[in-house]
């Protein structure tokens, strides 16, 4: 009976058109992540006009929602790396699908909140799987491109909010927004659920599934006899010398279920903080934390922030329009970036200049038609947007398969708090010191980013 090793198969392997099929499907959940959490920031002002409330009435319900998306983040991580990434991934879909699809029909701040809360797990539950599963299915040469090609979603899915917003909001309300923002992710989610297949990775730790898994991998181009046994080890990480890697880190995973052909029920928070991951792992949750909240600070108020300044609505969600484009093509360049340079030059760098770019917009006048204004807040939010969505490539490549679910979970929860802490943060800003002072806490966040990335020594190498 032949033996593969299916993390190496696949590391070494090639960059098929099936493969790159299955990231634009896994890409997709994200689209639609990105869409349904970026509803409410463009519809907020008109809530604030049909609930006759004022605009500090949200800092709550800004709050509550991240938070869900914490608590999705950890426990959705862990329950990809149980039940399988791909249907821990459509479940979270469908989650926050519905409950999107409720807040059409609340009718205030407090029910509001809670659907928000409830939806924000769905939302949490989704990024983790999408990430982890997108990684597992390409080479590793690709594997920082394929999870930021994934992950760079998130704002294409903010653009595709802001450009609904503009079209529904001034004709049709917000409640059609929301009902909008429902029914397509459920639409999706159960053509996914049909054509999209598990971790490959996932699948080798299962016995019972491996004829799914040899189906699979002969779709990927791998040929392979019917009788074939799998394993799953790879080869040693980076900065984990072979012995550590063999000692450490995986032998003691064989023996709470982590090996080849055994169940990962045990991957745990723990994990994270062996010795040879401690110091990634605190570089990483500081990194999320600070970055998930600088970029909160601007998609949840940026657009009510230009509406006190003047803007109209239609205005002011072009400008959350544009501020996710830039999101677009900078993650698209960093992904690029770190395959020529690696990660920590590219990372450390996009960071350095958003905060000169921040420090830039303090000094401008709110003006709809400046066009030096538009390009700023293309730039920053092109730079922020690539930091956080390459975070996911880094947070895939500092943790095996085994725990690369619970990791990145992790990673993600923590940010969520610091998300959860941005309503809070950018509202003080705009009651203290009005717009300067909102941008100068883009400044210091992402200082804070620059320095946790700094701590994190197990970064993606040029390829």
């Amino acid at each position: 009976m032949k033996t593969v090793d299916v993390g190496q198969l696949l590391d070494e392997g090639r960059w098929s058109f099936y493969q790159k099929l299955l990231i634009f499907g896994t890409a997709l959940t994200i689209i639609l992540d990105g869409i349904d959490n970026q509803l409410l920031g463009n519809a907020i002002p008109l809530m604030m006009k049909d609930w006759s409330v004022a605009r500090g009435a949200f800092s709550n319900v800004l709050f509550v929602g991240p938070i869900g998306m914490m608590f999705g983040g950890l426990f959705g991580g862990m329950l990809g790396d149980r039940i399988g990434r791909r249907s821990a991934l459509l479940f979270s879909v469908i989650a926050f699908a519905v409950l999107t699809l409720a807040i059409a029909y609340s009718d205030g701040i407090p029910m509001l909140g809670v659907l928000r809360f409830l939806s924000g797990l769905g939302l949490g539950g989704a990024m983790p799987n999408a990430a982890a599963l997108s990684s597992e299915y390409v080479p590793k040469r690709k594997r920082a491109f394929a999870v930021t090609l994934t992950i760079i979603c998130i704002p294409l899915g903010g653009f595709v909010a802001a450009f609904l917003s503009k079209k529904v909001l001034p004709v049709y309300g917000w409640h059609t927004l929301f009902i909008l923002g429902g029914i397509i992710p459920i639409v999706l989610a159960v053509i996914l659920f049909k054509v999209l297949p598990e971790s490959p990775r996932y699948l080798a730790g299962r016995r019972e599934r491996w004829p799914e898994l040899i189906k699979l991998l002969r779709k990927l181009g791998h040929d392979l006899p019917a009788d074939v046994a799998f394993a799953e080890t790879g080869p040693a990480e980076k900065g984990i010398s072979k012995a550590t890697a063999v000692g450490d880190v995986l032998a003691p995973m064989e023996t709470r279920g982590y090996g080849g052909n055994t169940s990962a029920k045990s991957a745990s928070i723990r994990d994270l903080f062996n010795k040879a991951f401690r110091r990634d792992t605190i570089g990483l949750f500081g990194s999320f934390f600070f970055c998930l909240m600088a970029n909160y600070i601007g998609i949840q108020l940026l657009v009510v922030m230009l509406t006190g300044a003047g803007f109209t609505q239609p205005d002011a969600s072009g400008a959350l329009q544009n501020w996710n484009l830039g999101g677009v093509g900078g993650a698209l360049l960093g992904a690029f970036l770190i395959q020529q340079m690696g990660s920590r030059i590219t990372m450390l760098g996009m960071s350095a200049i958003s905060i000169g770019c921040a420090i830039l917009l303090t000094t401008m006048a709110m003006d709809p038609k400046s066009i030096p204004l538009t390009i700023m807040l293309v730039l920053l939010g092109g730079l922020m947007n690539a930091v956080q969505t390459t975070m996911y490539a880094l947070a895939a490549n500092v943790y095996p398969t085994a725990i690369r679910g619970t990791g990145i979970g992790t990673a993600v929860a923590i940010g969520r708090i610091g998300n959860a802490m941005a309503g809070y943060v950018g509202n003080s800003a705009l009651d203290h010191g009005g717009p300067p002072t909102y941008f100068w806490s883009f400044a210091v966040t992402m200082g804070l980013v620059l320095v946790s990335l700094a701590i994190v020594k197990r970064h993606i190498e040029r390829h």
